[in-house]
């Protein structure tokens, strides 16, 4: 990341503590402003409460409302017309994928083969692509 732009914000949406911890730090630590939010529910929460990411990292599998749901509420009521929306999971079957695809998702990571430096990297990838 460019040092002379302000720092990208960064929701990270699981309903794993220790990742959202783990992936916080790590994301920390390259320059970004992170938020996390425990579930969908708090990810709402949080958006609504004015905090607009610059990327958004879903998980898939969460109580209440799934990742896919999620992402579908926030386009629905238009949340975050701007953000980049990346599904980072250990779901790796072919019909999610595609099914983040058919959304409008602009990624999607497998966690259980990527390690955490390696996300952080795929998600600058992934946000630079999108944003040119």
């Amino acid at each position: 990341m460019e040092n002379n732009q302000e720092k990208k914000k960064v929701l990270i949406v699981d309903d794993d503590k220790f990742l959202l911890s783990m992936y916080s730090i790590k994301f920390n630590k390259s320059g970004f402003d992170v938020k996390v939010a425990c579930g969908s529910q708090d990810a709402l929460t949080v958006i609504k409460d004015g905090f607009v990411p610059d990327i958004i990292l879903l998980d898939l599998i969460m109580p209440v409302m799934d990742g896919f749901d999620l992402y579908e509420a926030i386009k629905k009521d238009n949340l975050l017309p701007n953000v980049v929306a990346i599904m980072l999971t250990n779901q790796g079957l072919n019909s999610d994928i595609n099914k983040a695809k058919e959304l409008g998702l602009h990624g999607y990571i497998v966690k259980a083969t990527t390690i955490p430096s390696e996300v952080v990297e795929e998600v600058i990838e992934i946000y630079n692509k999108n944003k040119k």
